[in-house]
């Protein structure tokens, strides 16, 4: 990365740049006709470095796609109050969510990575009985039968993971980065 970038320019290289050929990608495979993909991709990056002045962006991969679809969907909706046919129907893009705005769900993604991620540190056996239990909500004694284990080491398991996944999230909540 050239020395002469700014810390804005060298976040956007890092954090948004490496996302664009995807993002291209996945604007074109909906708003093939109507939309100016170019125009989209511009915005959005203007949105999410305006947004990134006055709050961290902690998800920007998941930021700069909420934005994007939002500008395009913008986009769509206006082209169709000027009278012109876009091949998009917006009910078949399944882009509207009634529940949440973009940062809600920015921030419902950020928090399943963490999660995730959480869940990925656990020792194999214990990720393996902590996600047969909260993710498959199988019962202990069920995946005590089914790993031929006891129902003590089962629930031992659970609270060990119970307890890392906890710790990771708050360290992750302490510091923004684990």
């Amino acid at each position: 990365m050239p020395p002469e970038y700014t810390e804005e320019g060298r976040w956007f290289a890092e954090n948004l740049q490496p996302h664009e050929a995807m993002l291209r990608a996945w604007l074109l495979s909906r708003y093939s006709s109507g939309v100016d993909v170019d125009d989209v991709i511009q915005e959005a990056y203007m949105k999410v470095l305006k947004a990134r002045k006055s709050d961290p962006v902690n998800a920007p991969k998941a930021f700069l796609f909420a934005t994007a679809r939002n500008l395009a969907l913008n986009a769509v909706r206006y082209a169709k109050v000027r009278g012109e046919d876009i091949a998009t129907n917006i009910d078949d893009c399944h882009i509207l969510d009634d529940r949440a705005g973009v940062h809600e769900t920015v921030a419902r993604n950020q928090e399943l990575e963490v999660l995730t991620k959480a869940i990925q540190l656990l020792p194999d056996r214990c990720r393996q009985i902590f996600t047969l239990r909260k993710v498959y909500g199988m019962s202990q004694r069920d995946i005590a039968k089914k790993l031929n284990i006891s129902a003590r080491t089962v629930n031992a398991q659970i609270s060990i993971g119970v307890n890392k996944c906890a710790d990771y999230v708050g360290r992750f909540c302490e510091t923004g980065e684990v």
